[in-house]
């Protein structure tokens, strides 16, 4: 094998590598993320881990990296470590379904039809196809299906470049001894470990394998020991993965070691005992990459079945692996794992910052709720509720910056443009009913009570307050527009209310009716309440804008408010109009 094949065999392995990462992300983003939101809610059965789990693998090309997915379920709180166990051996049979694609490269056959089948003819034409797919297609969707089939493409002609790379090998005295070295089940194993270990797939681990036997001459004395081992070596991400995790996230991590290693043993066990007394023929025969395949399948279909009765005591060793409760560790808002899948990860997100605007909501009608009746128990759940604000605010821009960083289809650019100006909205509406309470506070000090007319103007106030920011959180939440739609002339509403009560409110104090120690925090609770309202009525055109596509909406509904400045005469009739009361 000369330095040219060499080169040639590092490029095939290259292009092989790529073409089945980025045929994977392809139809990762085809899937839109339904594939782990449907991971995540149906694994209560251990039958539905396990048929779920191949189902995401066989999509996804990659075991390791659905069980990296479910590491990060469990390290979150969203899957307990017993219905992980399902999905992890699910997985392991799932991504067999790559060694099945390529050992299509061996159909045999003259006719038309079987050349058509062959993947050294229809994948030039597949990436012709997705090239002009790619290039003038503008439906995203269209564009994913361009993409699975380019990254399929690029990834049987770097199987067709390993193999014509390593054409002659089994004429080579060099290739024929290792191949010999490697029917010692023991170097066998430690070189598939090696090979997997270093590709980060078992899958690939597996494709270069057929390479191998498509253009050499490899026994299954060889080759069986190599396929046990890529197993082992596969587990090597999902362990560094759980790097830092909780302790179930690591003993999630150890279920698949276990399950990968004890399966092997008993596997290699049952196996070479066997054959040292029956002596199996086939050992020294030749095996082909369809064989590879089923040898594949066949030893990953039988330790799922031999580990089904025993996913209890599989359990119980990883707990006893990991000892102690589950850290003490406090509960993270997002696990960092998830961005695994942009469109999943952006989920999950949204779902934290529903969260979070819940937790908003509270904080601001807490506030409202303050200004009429102070008690120490309402000011001590506004500070906290905005301690955790905070968190949340932080942690979520932190996870977005990483999502924001990776390959994302315009329709997730959108949607996370979206998270990022919904957390600074509700961050925003947070600080402001915190200023609220502090305006209070100063009240309070100066034991400024306010006169009857100051408090009936400023409960008008805080009845459009209160449902402007119900109505923008209940919109958020269930991305109901037509909620939305009400958001912005309430907040004209309140614009109005705040020049109307601070005239109001300087006419009393010019008639000595309310002192100027009352006249600041009440101007400043106006000011609070009024900024308020702009970051509800800025979220929720900006929704609409990204539901409608019409991003002139801002102006279009300053245009269709109420302009008459002079509209307040009688507030009790805005009380009915809005249904404030």
């Amino acid at each position: 094998m000369d330095i040219f094949s060499i080169i040639s065999l590092m490029g095939g392995i290259a292009l092989f590598l790529y073409g089945m990462r980025f045929m994977g992300e392809q139809l990762e983003r085809l899937s839109g993320g339904k594939l782990e939101e449907i991971l995540e809610k149906m694994t209560d059965k251990t039958y539905k881990g396990i048929l779920l789990g191949a189902v995401v693998t066989a999509v996804i090309q990659s075991s390791s990296a659905t069980t990296v997915m479910v590491v990060g379920f469990v390290n979150s709180g969203i899957m307990k470590l017993s219905r992980a166990i399902g999905v992890i051996m699910g997985a392991n049979i799932g991504t067999t379904v790559t060694g099945w694609i390529l050992s299509l490269s061996e159909i045999n056959g003259d006719s038309l039809i079987v050349t058509l089948l062959k993947p050294s003819s229809f994948a030039p034409v597949l990436a012709v196809i997705s090239v002009f797919i790619l290039m003038l297609s503008k439906n995203e969707k269209r564009k994913n299906l361009g993409g699975i089939m380019m990254g399929f493409s690029v990834l049987m002609m770097g199987m067709t470049l390993m193999s014509d790379s390593m054409s002659g090998l089994s004429s080579n005295e060099h290739f024929t001894s290792m191949m010999v070295s490697f029917s010692n089940p023991f170097v066998g194993i430690l070189a598939g470990t090696l090979l997997a270990a270093v590709v980060q797939s078992s899958s690939a681990a597996v494709g270069i394998i057929q390479a191998m036997a498509i253009s050499g001459s490899i026994g299954f004395s060889s080759v069986f020991p190599l396929i046990l081992g890529q197993n082992i070596g596969s587990c090597v991400p999902v362990l560094i993965s759980a790097v830092g995790a909780s302790k179930n996230a690591k003993r999630t991590s150890l279920v698949y070691l276990y399950f990968n290693v004890i399966g092997v043993i008993v596997t290699g066990l049952l196996f070479y005992g066997l054959n040292s007394v029956i002596h199996f023929g086939f050992m020294q025969n030749e095996v082909s990459s369809i064989q590879i395949a089923i040898i594949n399948s066949v030893f990953k279909v039988f330790t799922t079945i031999l580990f089904f009765p025993f996913i209890k005591q599989l359990e119980f060793i990883a707990v006893k692996s990991v000892r102690g409760s589950d850290d003490g560790k406090k509960e993270q808002l997002i696990d960092e794992k998830f961005t695994i899948s942009p469109s999943y990860a952006i989920e999950k997100c949204r779902e934290v910052t529903i969260q979070m605007a819940e937790l908003v909501e509270e904080t601001a009608l807490c506030a409202f709720s303050v200004i009429k009746n102070y008690t120490d128990e309402k000011a001590e759940t506004i500070t906290k509720n905005e301690k955790k604000t905070d968190k949340f605010e932080e942690t979520l821009e932190t996870y977005l910056v990483r999502v924001g960083s990776m390959d994302l289809s315009d329709k997730d650019s959108k949607r996370l443009f979206m998270l990022h100006h919904a957390i600074e909205n509700f961050e925003q509406i947070g600080d402001y009913s915190e200023d609220i309470l502090k305006a209070r506070k100063s009240m309070n000090k100066r034991n400024a009570n306010l006169s009857d007319k100051a408090k009936y103007d400023l409960s008008v106030m805080i009845a459009a307050a209160k449902k402007i920011v119900v109505t923008t959180t209940e919109g958020f939440k269930f991305w109901d527009m037509e909620k939305l739609r009400n958001v912005s002339p309430l907040e004209d509403v309140i614009d109005k209310l705040k020049k109307e009560l601070r005239r109001r409110h300087m006419e009393r104090i010019e008639a000595g009716e309310c002192s100027v120690e009352q006249g600041l925090p009440y101007f400043d609770i106006v000011s609070s309440i009024e900024h308020i309202a702009d970051h509800c009525s800025d979220l929720a055109l900006s929704m609409i804008e990204l539901e409608s596509g019409d991003y002139n909406i801002h102006t279009y509904m300053r245009d269709t408010r109420e302009t008459d400045e002079n509209f307040i005469e009688n507030l009790d009739s805005y009380l009915e109009k809005y249904s404030l009361n």
